[in-house]
C-alpha cells in the first residue's frame, strides 16, 4: 500500500519534471531568440529558469532517493557480511532522516524569514523558493521510512543492503544491484 502510494507520487514527479524542463527549455530557447533577432528578451526568463531548475533538482533527487540512484562507494560497506551491511544500512537510514528533518527546518525557517521579500523580476515571495527543502523533506521522508521499515521487519534481502549505485564507469564490487 505505502509503496504503491510513493511509486504514484515519484511518477506524477515525474511527470512534473518533464513539464518543467520543457517549460524550461522554451523559456531559455524563446530568450535566446528574442536577443539574437530582435535584441531584446523576456525579463521573466532568467528568473523563472532558474527557479524552474532549483525545484527540478530537489523533485529529481526523490525520485533518484526512491529507485536509489544517487552515486556512492561500497568500499567499506561491500567487504561487511549481511550483518554488517544491515547495520550500516540502518544506520545511513537514521542519518538521512535526521537530515531531512534538518533540511525541513531550515527550509522552513527561511521561507518564513523570506516570506514577505519577493523576487526582483517576478515578484513573488522568495518563500516559494525555499519551500523545495521542505517538499523534498516530505516527500523523501516516506521513502527512507519504508525503506527503514523493510530493513527492521527482515523484508530486505541481502542482494539489496545498499542505498546507491555505484559509477557505471567502474565495476561493481558490492554483489548486488545497488537497490
Amino acid at each position: 500500500m505505502v509503496d504503491h502510494f510513493i511509486n504514484g507520487y515519484c511518477r506524477l514527479i515525474g511527470y512534473l519534471m518533464a513539464a518543467m524542463l520543457a517549460l524550461m527549455v522554451v523559456l531559455v530557447f524563446g530568450n535566446v531568440v528574442m536577443r539574437y533577432a530582435f535584441n531584446s528578451g523576456f525579463t521573466l526568463s532568467e528568473e523563472l529558469s532558474r527557479w524552474l531548475f532549483v525545484w527540478l533538482t530537489f523533485l529529481g533527487a526523490v525520485v533518484a532517493l526512491r529507485e536509489h540512484g544517487h552515486l556512492g562507494t561500497d568500499m567499506l560497506v561491500g567487504s561487511l557480511g549481511p550483518r554488517g551491511k544491515r547495520l550500516c544500512m540502518g544506520l545511513a537510514l537514521g542519518l538521512m532522516l535526521y537530515c531531512l528533518w534538518l533540511l525541513f527546518k531550515g527550509s522552513y525557517e527561511q521561507a518564513m524569514v523570506n516570506l514577505s521579500s519577493t523576487s526582483a523580476v517576478m515578484e513573488v515571495p522568495m518563500a516559494w523558493l525555499y519551500a523545495c527543502g521542505m517538499v523534498f523533506s516530505i516527500l523523501g521522508a516516506p521513502i527512507l521510512l519504508s525503506d527503514l521499515w523493510r530493513l527492521l521487519a527482515g523484508q530486505t534481502d541481502d542482494e539489496h543492503l545498499l542505498l546507491m549505485q555505484e559509477s557505471e564507469e567502474g565495476p561493481h564490487r558490492g554483489g548486488g544491484d545497488g537497490h
